[in-house]
């Protein structure tokens, strides 16, 4: 009679295997991580470093020679850059809540079925998304009519609703299951109800999503500032940032300053890179908040709609 001996089972070594691929893929996405973060640690040091040092040397992940040239260039007024923060975040925080009500109530309202005007009006915010009145009609009607000239209005109600994110709430919201809202129909719910307790609530990646792209939307507007900002305690802070470089373009290319005023030029590329550090600090934040949202958003345009 044959001995019997133990059946050999290959489990462990699946499971190694599985940790072994496992291993990999997060050194491979470590990696590539690395590789996203070094422009970011170049732009860093960039600013850290000596303006003559930078173009002799070129850009590095190390600063070849140590100076605060740049930073104390732009930040020579610091309540001014301070002021330009608060301007940027009033704006950012309302442009955004605001914008978001605004879009998803639209958005509901073209997302629901028995609204005997959803398509007129949905062909009326995709008009508006091929074309628009033009810049000069636009200067004339905010300025001449509306009045909010040199106001903080004027930098939050052209970017309070944006066609394209309408659309990807809409999108979002024929995805939720149309048994929620006959249900609270019939338990005699109103629309209002309805929006707030039921639809707001399952959308949140949706509006997580929607609300990152409205904070950097707002965040790095200076356009409007050129248009219609004329009062420097309302200059938002992309806005003051690009005058700064503006003057110190204006400084450096001016071949007919004195030899005092040419030795104390102001270090240009070490000041875009300070002003990139300056801007991007906020915005950063606010993405590290919402990434798990984002992952989830960013598939809102391939979803099936109507």
């Amino acid at each position: 009679m044959a001995a019997a001996f133990p059946t050999r089972t290959h489990r462990p070594l699946s499971q190694l295997s599985r940790n072994k691929a496992q291993l990999i893929l997060h050194a491979v996405m470590l990696s590539i991580t690395v590789l996203f973060l070094v422009p970011l640690l170049v732009v860093v040091s960039a600013s850290f470093t000596d303006e003559i040092a930078l173009t002799k040397n070129g850009f590095g992940l190390w600063p070849s020679q140590f100076s605060l040239d740049a930073y104390n260039y732009v930040l020579l007024d610091p309540s001014q850059i301070l002021r330009a923060y608060g301007v940027t975040t009033i704006v950012t925080l309302i442009g955004t809540v605001l914008g978001l009500i605004v879009m998803s109530l639209l958005a509901y309202v073209l997302f629901r079925h028995d609204f005997t005007w959803r398509r007129p009006m949905a062909f009326f915010v995709f008009f508006t998304m091929l074309f628009n009145g033009g810049l000069v009609p636009t200067y004339i009607l905010i300025t001449q009519y509306l009045k909010l000239r040199n106001t903080l209005p004027v930098l939050i109600l052209p970017y309070l609703v944006v066609p394209w994110f309408v659309f990807l709430l809409r999108t979002y919201f024929l995805t939720l299951p149309k048994e929620f809202v006959e249900s609270a129909k019939i338990d005699g719910a109103n629309e209002w109800q309805i929006y707030r307790h039921i639809i707001m609530p399952l959308s949140t990646p949706a509006l997580a999503t929607i609300g990152l792209f409205c904070i950097l939307m707002f965040w790095n507007d200076w356009w409007l500032a050129l248009l219609y900002i004329d009062e420097p305690k309302l200059y938002p802070l992309q806005y003051l940032l690009f005058a700064i470089l503006r003057n110190a373009e204006f400084l450096s290319s001016n071949t007919s300053a004195s030899a005092m005023l040419a030795s104390t030029q102001p270090p240009l590329q070490t000041t875009r890179m300070a002003m990139a550090v300056i801007a991007i600090g906020p915005v950063a934040i606010a993405f590290l908040l919402l990434q798990r949202y984002f992952i989830r958003g960013i598939t809102l345009g391939g979803i099936k709609g109507e």
